[in-house]
């Protein structure tokens, strides 16, 4: 069989192209309709599910509210909750009081300036200790004992490197009396107090040792004369002769 085309190629070309924007149209009418049932679903979501869950969430945070409202001493629960949050910041800020019993195993001067202490007290407010006893040496010992908190050094590690402070400051003897003690013998009582360094106590001291130093001096002598009676020597004044 022999086929004869009569149309001619424009009218093929107009065809085709008919064809093609058919297929379009048509692919962006069902593109349209996808995109509004998607728009659709989305503003049910957000309008419609959205809202009625918000709504029960709302109901449960009431009723939740009503229940914890009606706890007796719902106000100390909340407190002592409130405190148990800040108790790793205080430990890890706590002093460490206990090393006191360190400074004075340096600070007691030994035989026969013996001193025994009554009571002693830290005021980490403050950063004073007080420290009050007896004396059987008198005036003497309590002079060494004065000096020797004076020359005590605080040696100690923090970030890894080693340290060394004074530690005591503004060194002064309190109320000083005689009395007697348990055993009938004759003593003096007395008062110490002083403002220690603030590295002493610290928890970041790490290693932390008390040591004595007298500046090179550790003679009886030098230890029981008190330090206010030398004063450097006076020069003399220009113009002045004997």
């Amino acid at each position: 069989m022999i086929e004869i085309n009569l149309v001619p190629d424009v009218k093929q070309e107009l065809i085709k192209a008919q064809r093609v924007r058919a297929t379009v149209i048509s692919f962006s009418i069902l593109i349209g309709f996808v995109s509004a049932g998607i728009v659709t679903l989305l503003a049910v979501y957000v309008f419609g599910f959205q809202t009625i869950r918000s709504g029960l969430a709302d109901n449960s945070i009431k009723e939740q509210a009503a229940i914890l409202t009606s706890k007796e001493d719902l106000s100390k629960t909340l407190t002592i909750q409130n405190q148990l949050t800040k108790i790793s910041a205080m430990h890890a800020d706590k002093k460490i009081d206990s090393r006191i019993f360190n400074v004075l195993a340096a600070i007691i001067p030994p035989s026969p300036n013996d001193i025994k202490v009554s009571t002693i007290a830290v005021d980490s407010v403050a950063g004073t200790v007080v420290i009050e006893g007896q004396a059987a040496n008198s005036f003497a010992a309590v002079e060494v004992f004065k000096k020797t908190i004076e020359s005590a050094k605080v040696k100690f590690t923090t970030d890894g490197s080693e340290q060394e402070v004074t530690l005591a400051s503004n060194v002064s003897t309190g109320d000083t009396s005689y009395g007697e003690d348990s055993t009938g013998s004759k003593v003096l009582r007395f008062s110490m107090t002083f403002t220690y360094a603030s590295e002493l106590f610290s928890p970041a001291s790490t290693n932390l040792i008390v040591r004595i130093s007298n500046s090179g001096n550790a003679t009886d002598s030098y230890l029981g004369v008190p330090k206010s009676i030398f004063v450097d020597r006076a020069v003399d004044l220009e113009g002045e002769t004997n």
